[in-house]
């Protein structure tokens, strides 16, 4: 059965830029309330000043907060507080967009002989795959996430493609995955979907720092049935799409949003 989403409320991990700020955009326009957790400089304070009144220009209500969403810390203060505005309807949706991490090689290689440390590798696994767990748990213990609440992970085809200098953050990747699997068949009884979506390729500010990102967007593109990358608004728009259904059948699955970039 789909539903309005109207008067909703979402939790975007990673809202400040990129594909969880473009979600946040799209599901603000559907009438989403917007509950945003970000990891901004202070030179990005405008960008994010910008999108807050861009949200609330919707007329949906905005409550953004600048803090570390792989810390138990941040989840301590801000879990109680989005209790607090989304009453007891809870959390309609939720987005994990986080990407931090290390882009080291593992193997030191002519002119870069710095390798990734064991604590950059524990700590890109932890922002971008474990980090997952400790919010849908806490937010579940919580009674934030009712029967039909939607829970999506962003990832990559470095889940199962080797890149240069990826190797930390594909390991973060397939974690990732892992863990929505678990969670889906963990949080079924509750009526609660799971899934990861993996995008094409998409030029978000965390791409280009991948080296040669340029180089490889040119060749996702020109090897795209569409003829192009994929946006940050071609994900919103599935997000969107799937977060209208109370159904949690499709659930436990990493879903291509790539425009048939996968298959060639």
């Amino acid at each position: 059965m789909l539903s309005s989403l109207k008067g909703t409320w979402c939790l975007v991990l990673g809202a400040s830029s990129g594909m969880g700020r473009a979600t946040a955009v799209a599901l603000a326009r559907e009438g989403v309330n917007v509950f945003g957790v970000h990891f901004s400089t202070a030179s990005q304070q405008d960008e994010v000043d910008e999108l807050i009144e861009e949200l609330r220009a919707t007329g949906v209500q905005v409550s953004f907060h600048n803090s570390n969403a792989a810390s138990k810390q941040t989840r301590a203060e801000l879990v109680p507080l989005l209790g607090r505005l989304a009453g007891a309807n809870g959390v309609r949706v939720l987005v994990h967009s986080i990407a931090f991490g290390s882009l080291l090689p593992l193997i030191p290689r002519d002119g870069q002989q710095d390798v990734i440390t064991p604590r950059q590798m524990d700590m890109t696994v932890d922002v971008m795959g474990h980090s997952l767990v400790y919010w849908v748990r806490d937010l579940y213990v919580a009674g934030l996430l009712p029967r039909g609440a939607k829970v999506f992970a962003l990832t990559s085809r470095g889940d199962e493609h080797a890149m240069p200098s990826y190797g930390a953050v594909a390991a973060a990747k397939a974690a990732l995955g892992a863990h929505v699997r678990q969670l889906a068949v963990e949080l079924a009884p509750s009526g609660i979907a799971v899934n990861a979506l993996r995008a094409g390729m998409t030029l978000t500010p965390a791409m280009r720092r991948i080296p040669d990102s340029d180089a490889l967007a040119q060749r996702a593109a020109e090897g795209n049935p569409h003829g192009r990358t994929t946006t940050t608004e071609d994900v919103a728009e599935a997000i969107v799409t799937l977060s209208a259904s109370d159904s949690s059948w499709l659930t436990g699955n990493t879903i291509a949003v790539d425009g048939g970039e996968g298959l060639v």
